[in-house]
């Protein structure tokens, strides 16, 4: 595996920022913060909602390709552009997913209210993947050229039931030239994640004969069945250490209000700081849904047909943490020194966690700015301050890839 052979000190992060040619791209960052702010409405204006990126994709590239990066799109739907170095076989990678959790008919036209942007994923990660064409336009300006390779890519699947398929396909595509990975996922400079949250994803079913609600009022109900499993599970003490949570996220069935539904189904998320937590809490659920249906069922007609559970996994996104001596940590420090920022380690589920899982070093990071309303209809994005952010990626990168002389 390529590997980071040092660390940038703080004096070294120094003298890279007064390298004539990335003093050229720290001025560029200031100088085209309005234009980054342009392609952040831009894109965040096409939708994309998971599964269905292309759109989106197909105009990063064309963005990545105006900045000089060799760019293409791999069969998975990353967007992929490379800045060559000295050393092919050692890659630096910087990723934002493209994906949002809004349907695709979700009005995700870019509203102004004073300094702030307001739309559906203007901030996640609308804020991320702008970092990322600042990013490719700075260092197109500052002509730099790096020891290792630099990749920009825009991922497909970070959100809902993507499972973070698009990080996989980049961790299996460049494998062991993999030095370091930095997500970047939304504006915010304070933190650092070098802690993965595992997460695990089920679709719970039950079905049962349905009917008419008042010809066959008695005969067991699905969605009952399922409301007295969310009550049982909901119940149930969550620890504060580790932290875990769980959200029941998504119900469907039934056809009319007048009719016994034969189906009903329920998309749970549960998350631990801890793998034993996690499973402890998947079982907990699926005996929770298990004594929901039974409850339902003793509450039925004695002659009622039986009701049938279904529990199906929809994804599991493993955990894992940065060593706290790692060079990729210590470099990200020492360029928040050199810039004035501070910051503090957080954990979180990006997808960052699929290299820290596989023992490859990798953080996230913001993008630059403010941002709330994370995951809903009023989500809003304050470019104010965004070249901090846009300048501790380029440092970051360069100081991880390495000037050539």
């Amino acid at each position: 595996m390529a590997t980071l052979s040092a660390r940038a000190t703080d004096d070294s992060v120094g003298k890279i920022a007064e390298d004539p040619r990335c003093a050229r791209g720290l001025e560029s960052i200031d100088q085209n913060s309005g234009w980054v702010t342009e392609q952040q409405i831009r894109l965040t204006e096409i939708p994309a909602p998971e599964f269905n990126e292309v759109r989106r994709g197909e105009a990063l590239k064309e963005i990545f390709a105006a900045s000089g990066l060799k760019v293409r799109i791999d069969k998975t739907g990353n967007v992929i552009g490379e800045l060559a170095g000295a050393d092919a076989s050692s890659v630096i990678l910087l990723v934002a997913h493209l994906d949002t959790v809004f349907p695709a008919d979700t009005d995700v036209h870019v509203k102004r209210d004073d300094s702030r942007l307001v739309a559906p994923g203007i901030s996640d990660n609308g804020a991320g993947l702008a970092a990322l064409v600042g990013l490719a336009r700075a260092l197109s300006e500052s002509r730099v050229r790096t020891k290792k390779t630099i990749v920009l890519a825009g991922d497909v699947g970070e959100e809902g039931e993507g499972n973070l398929r698009g990080i996989r396909a980049l961790v299996d595509g460049y494998g062991s030239r993999l030095a370091a990975v930095i997500a970047v996922d939304g504006p915010s400079t304070d933190y650092i994640t070098t802690q993965g949250i595992a997460s695990r994803r089920f679709e719970v079913n039950v079905t049962g004969p349905g009917g008419h609600s008042w010809s066959d009022f008695g005969a067991p109900n699905p969605i009952t069945a399922v409301s007295r499993g969310i009550v049982l599970f909901s119940s149930k003490r969550v620890p504060d250490d580790p932290r875990s949570s769980f959200n029941f996220g998504v119900i469907e069935g039934g056809t009319s209000i007048n009719s016994i539904p034969a189906r009903v189904t329920v998309k749970v998320d549960l998350r631990s700081e801890d793998e034993d937590e996690l499973g402890r809490l998947e079982s907990s659920l699926r005996e929770a849904m298990q004594a929901g249906v039974r409850e339902e069922l003793a509450a039925a007609d004695a002659f009622s047909t039986a009701l049938q559970l279904n529990v199906q996994s929809l994804g599991a996104r493993p955990a894992g943490k940065l060593p706290g001596d790692s060079p990729l940590l210590a470099t990200i420090r020492n360029v928040d020194s050199y810039l004035g920022n501070r910051s503090r380690l957080e954990r979180s589920s990006t997808d960052a966690n699929i290299p820290l899982w596989l023992g490859i070093p990798a953080v996230a990071l913001g993008g630059g700015g403010k941002g709330g309303g994370s995951h809903s209809l009023e989500e809003w994005y304050d470019p104010s301050g965004r070249e901090l952010g846009l300048k501790r990626l380029f440092l970051a990168a360069v100081a991880l890839a390495g000037l050539q002389s």
